[in-house]
């Protein structure tokens, strides 16, 4: 692998990531195209999936892109959806080399855009920074797999584990560096998730701030019997930035047409014991095409993801104070009697934040 492609790999990974969290339900993919040794086009998945990353590249290019290199951090799509291949666009352009990051799974695709490609005489290689791709693109190989989105579990606590002193106070444990990191990760993914309790006890608006104008991720809601405020700023704001809730199917059919009367969106989901089946619900969230979902809360929810072994990533936000076995723990009961039965996370990165400390996890191999 030469220093070269992988510089420009890096490149590309870059600036496919800047779609993420609104290029859903497509991959988030970046592309550069080069040639004697300069820039002359790059591109990456618009919002809402379209234009892909390699017809921006090219259309910046133009003419240009005859002879060139384009660095491509997924293979290009070979079916014709509501855009035509980017496969073909590429061999149409006269590109003489193609450089991929990793092959797609989409079983469209799977080998067929590489194969177009070669088969035009264009010279292809795959696997340049193949493993940070995979990682970028987790979300989207996860729902093609698994029929499920890639799930961050978040938590902002206190350095002994405690989100809220005896009496409910959270505001704030953690200081404003934290609290505006935790807005670029919902930035990052496609929808933010809590549960009933955070949303009545919060009034939450789970919406990205501090960030300018940016697409909003969907913020996604669990609520068994629908019973949420509808004087609450989700539902002032369900018309403005999207708001999806998950109920069960005993949910009063009057609160229902509530609340799709304020604009939020429903899914009916199963019920196991007394709350609502985690795994059916990222299912139904998967199958509406989320690919990268934001847990913030609450302990209940945080526990049975983890039971369920649904949790991909762990943010933990850790401040330097203390609040005693009195406060409210971030992670509720999940009859754990064994240390070996429960499930763990290898420190990927950490830093400080002002005050704070971030530590973020991933899932064990």
């Amino acid at each position: 692998m030469q220093d070269t492609d992988r510089r420009f790999m890096a490149l590309a990974l870059g600036l496919g990531r800047r779609g993420q969290g609104n290029a859903w339900p497509n991959p988030a993919v970046g592309c550069v195209l080069v040639k004697d040794g300069r820039i002359i086009g790059r591109g990456w998945t618009a919002p809402g999936g379209r234009p892909h990353a390699e017809t921006q590249a090219l259309a910046q290019a133009g003419a240009a892109a005859a002879g060139a290199t384009a660095y491509v951090t997924l293979e290009p799509c070979a079916h014709h959806g509501q855009t035509p291949p980017c496969a073909a666009a590429l061999v149409a352009a006269g590109v003489a080399r193609v450089v991929v990051a990793t092959r797609d799974e989409d079983p469209r695709v799977s080998g067929r855009g590489l194969q177009m490609l070669r088969d035009a005489g264009i010279n292809v290689q795959t696997g340049v920074l193949e493993a940070e791709a995979q990682a970028d693109l987790a979300g989207f190989f996860k729902s093609r797999r698994h029929g499920l989105p890639f799930l961050t579990l978040k938590l902002a606590s206190s350095f002994d584990g405690r989100i809220a002193t005896a009496t409910g106070e959270s505001q704030w444990i953690t200081g404003p560096q934290a609290r505006h990191h935790v807005h670029g990760l919902r930035l990052a993914h496609d929808a933010v998730m809590v549960g009933a309790g955070t949303a009545r006890s919060d009034d939450p608006l789970l919406n990205v701030r501090g960030f300018g104008q940016v697409p909003q991720p969907v913020r996604v809601v669990l609520s068994r019997r629908l019973d949420l405020p509808l004087n609450s700023r989700l539902a002032h704001s369900a018309g403005d930035v999207p708001l999806w809730l998950c109920h069960g199917p005993d949910a009063d059919a009057a609160l229902v047409q509530a609340w799709q009367g304020v604009g939020a969106r429903l899914f009916e989901c199963p019920v196991v014991g007394a709350h609502l089946a985690p795994h059916a619900v990222l299912q139904a969230l998967a199958t509406a095409g989320l690919t990268r979902v934001f847990c913030e809360g609450g302990s209940a929810l945080a526990a049975a993801l983890l039971a369920e072994d649904l949790v991909d990533q762990l943010v933990g936000y850790t401040a330097g104070l203390v609040i005693g076995a009195e406060g409210f723990p971030g992670i509720g009961a999940m009859g754990l009697d064994r240390l070996g039965a429960a499930a763990r996370f290898q420190l990927h990165h950490s830093q400080a934040l002002g005050g704070d400390v971030v530590h973020i996890w991933a899932r064990s191999p």
